[in-house]
């Protein structure tokens, strides 16, 4: 009995540590002419070490709330930070006058809403919301 728990509790903990995490993926609007971008790009959008898209116009990021899901997993997988350790980033950028976080918006149906209507603006979403208004930019 005891073997097995010791096999089983391990095995749920990953399970449910894989169903925890969001498929998402990283749009624009189907009006953007942003191709796709790549890690490096994605992060420093996101960090605010790059303002604009490679053909020069305007990046307007969008962050999801803090301590989401799908926020923790795209900061993970694209400027390979915690959460902890973005908002120690943001704090020393916004206290250096260096540069101020994306605008938070609280969900995945709030980036699409925004990111559909606006080819400037770039966020992430769950890939079950992803439709002809949205274009995926970068592949995780």
């Amino acid at each position: 009995m005891k073997t097995t728990l010791q096999i089983t509790v391990p095995l749920l903990l990953a399970f449910f540590t894989l169903a925890a995490q969001a498929d998402i993926v990283l749009v624009v609007s189907a009006k953007s002419s942003v191709g796709e971008l790549s890690k490096q790009q994605v992060s420093d959008l996101f960090l605010g070490k790059a303002t604009s898209f490679p053909d020069g116009k305007l990046a307007v990021p969008l962050d999801q709330a803090e301590g989401s899901p799908a926020r923790d997993e795209f900061h993970g997988k694209t400027t390979g930070k915690s959460s902890a350790q973005l908002k120690a980033y943001w704090a020393k950028q916004v206290f250096s006058g260096k540069g101020s976080p994306p605008k938070e918006v609280p969900g995945s149906s709030d980036v699409k809403k925004l990111v559909a209507e606006n080819p400037s603006m770039i966020g992430y979403v769950d890939k079950s919301l992803l439709d002809a208004s949205l274009k995926p930019v970068y592949n995780f």
